[in-house]
Parts: C-alpha cells; structure tokens; sequence
C-alpha cells in the first residue's frame, strides 16, 4: 500500500526549502571539504589549479606545515576545503566533478589545520 505524504508537511518542507532551512542547518554543523580518495591525479590537479586560483595557497608551500605528506590527495583536500570554506560552507562548493566530499570529521592532522571559516 503506497503511502501518501501528508499536504501540511509537504508544505512545511517546500517553505522550509525555499527559505534556505535546511542549507543553514548544515551549514549550522561544522563541516569540511576534502578529495574522494578514489579521484585520478588528473582531477586532483586540476582541482588544485582551479582551487589555488580562487584562494590564497601559500600555505601549502614546501616547508609548511599542510605541505606533508607530499601527495596530490593531500595537498587537493587541504586547497579544496580552503575553496569550500571561502565560499560559505556550500555543498556546491565542495562538488568539484563530483571528485570532493563533505565531512563532519575534521581532516586536520599534526601541525595542519584545516580552515573552518
């Protein structure tokens, strides 16, 4: 037997769609944008291309702390979320080609501190 959604509901849900409810309430939680690991080199660098020409990358120069390890996965999550952050925290701006994620668990590790604006 289908199951039919009840109209007030549904309205509740538009509204609260068409008002941005539910894009504030995640952006509410603390959240960050890394690389998928199953993205190719190729995506991964062109995803750091684009997103060092938005953002400052300064700090992923060799010799800074989110520089090592020395990998393309790496140095796209940190260049990625930098881009993600800057924009807003929107999950459009963590699509990338569909190569990026959005996760709740910070990615920080050592001395590298992911950016949450």
């Amino acid at each position: 037997m289908a199951r039919t959604l009840n109209p007030l509901v549904l309205i509740v849900l538009l509204l609260s769609i068409i008002s941005g409810d539910i894009v504030k309430s995640v952006q509410a939680e603390k959240t960050w944008c890394v690389a998928k690991p199953s993205s190719d080199d190729a995506t991964l660098l062109a995803n750091i291309n684009y997103a060092c020409s938005q953002v400052d990358c300064r700090f992923m120069q060799k010799g800074c702390p989110c520089f090592y390890p020395d990998t393309l996965i790496n140095h796209a999550s940190a260049v990625m979320n930098l881009y993600y952050q800057s924009r807003g925290r929107n999950p459009w701006n963590c699509f990338f080609k569909n190569s990026a994620i959005v996760t709740v668990t910070d990615p920080s590790y050592g001395s590298c501190v992911y950016a949450y604006a």
